[in-house]
């Protein structure tokens, strides 16, 4: 008998009943998965609820420390300079690469969410023990800004000193102060300037003795400055003005028993002293009756230039200075130049208005110039227009006047 058949021969009641069961026993076992899967999932939420907070713990210590600073005992300082234009990705990989930042795309990140401000390009002073905050409040504070090299026009003053041109030329140009004054002191460019202008450059055939070779023959003037010039270039176009004022003037030179360099050295001088065309006439005959004499010139700009410094009074300790630009210690002139005289003090010194005077003192407040034969005659106009105006706004003058007061004491 089939199962078909059995199956047939079963009462309704019979058939009913295991079909009942059948279901019963299903429907355990879709329960029984059922819970099954709701275990599983239950353990996968719990997995990656697990996974996730350790995941937001580890990246938070990440980040965190990302932030922090790269050494935090490490305080000396690094030079970064950040470029014109640079984008916040670009400066962060910046800071990256010179060891200030751990990681430029979370620094990148922090930027973006705690800088309210535009980013300055500039060169920066940045140290290793700056934390994130600490790096972005400097670059919110701003570098040094960038020099962009451009054409420019340059003005050389009269009366400035080497080191003062050499100054200005740094600020405006792209040539830096230190290379100017390199290059005025090398020899084989000095060579080379003998060589272009041999009757100019005569006098420093020996520069042995000079503080700054070219001092004096970088001729007051305005110059073109253009983008990518070399010191040398820009030197040699200071030197060719100078050498068109020699051309103008070599014949001129029968009048003095000085020689052109000679004459820059006084003019150097006069330009300092005097002020007006007729001051500058009798300053330079009083400068020629002390070389005749052989008197020391006694001049406090000499003595400045010696010294290397810019002030309004020389003391005692200063005319000691030992220097063969020190015109209080040596008798006549310097080695050369002290500065970059203008063409009227070169006329001066090369026509100096003869005089019988031997000494010369300005007024502290008007600046006017008095003149003496005699060091009678001189002290008293050092005491009534030195010595009493300072003494009217500063009693302890006796040091400042070191260098009017040595006069007496040379004679």
């Amino acid at each position: 008998m089939t199962k078909k058949e059995e199956k047939s021969n079963l009462s309704f009641k019979e058939r009913w009943q295991e079909a009942r069961k059948q279901a019963r026993d299903k429907e355990k076992q879709v329960k029984q998965e059922q819970r099954l899967t709701n275990r599983i999932l239950k353990y996968l939420i719990l997995g990656l609820v697990i996974l996730v907070i350790i995941g937001a713990g580890l990246g938070f210590w990440y980040v965190n420390d990302a932030l922090k600073a790269m050494d935090p005992n490490n305080h000396e300082t690094v030079a970064v300079t950040i470029p014109v234009n640079s984008s916040t990705k670009d400066v962060t990989q910046i800071l990256q690469d010179a060891g200030i930042i751990k990681n430029s795309q979370i620094f990148n990140y922090y930027m973006r969410f705690n800088n309210d401000k535009a980013l300055q390009a500039g060169h920066y002073e940045f140290s290793k023990d700056m934390n994130a905050a600490k790096v972005m409040e400097t670059i919110q504070a701003g570098g040094e800004p960038i020099f962009v090299d451009a054409d420019t026009k340059l003005t050389v003053v009269e009366g400035m000193t080497a080191d003062q041109i050499a100054e200005m030329v740094g600020e405006n140009t792209a040539i830096s102060a230190d290379d100017f004054m390199k290059e005025l002191k090398n020899e084989d460019y000095l060579e080379q300037l003998r060589k272009k202008y041999p009757s100019l450059l005569e006098g420093l055939a020996d520069t042995s003795e000079m503080k700054v070779p070219l001092e004096g023959y970088l001729y007051p003037a305005t110059y073109d400055y253009f983008a990518g010039m070399s010191a040398q270039e820009l030197i040699e176009d200071m030197v060719a003005a100078s050498n068109l004022v020699y051309q103008e003037l070599k014949d001129d030179l029968v009048n003095t028993t000085l020689n052109y360099h000679q004459v820059l050295t006084l003019a150097s001088l006069i330009e300092r002293e005097a002020v007006t065309e007729e001051d500058r006439g009798l300053v330079s005959g009083v400068f020629y009756n002390r070389i005749a004499a052989e008197m020391p010139l006694q001049s406090d700009i000499s003595v400045l230039y010696a010294l290397g410094v810019h002030k309004e009074k020389v003391t005692y300790d200063d005319l000691e200075v030992d220097s063969p630009y020190n015109l209080y210690k040596n008798t006549g002139l310097a080695p050369g130049p002290m500065n970059s005289p203008s063409k009227t003090a070169i006329v001066a010194a090369i026509y100096p208005t003869w005089n019988e005077y031997y000494y010369f003192v300005a007024d502290i407040e008007t600046q006017k110039i008095y003149y003496s034969t005699t060091i009678e005659e001189h002290n008293a106009l050092v005491e009534q227009y030195v010595n009493d105006s300072s003494e009217s706004t500063d009693g302890s003058n006796q040091e400042e006047q070191a260098s009017d007061n040595q006069d007496e004491s040379n004679q």
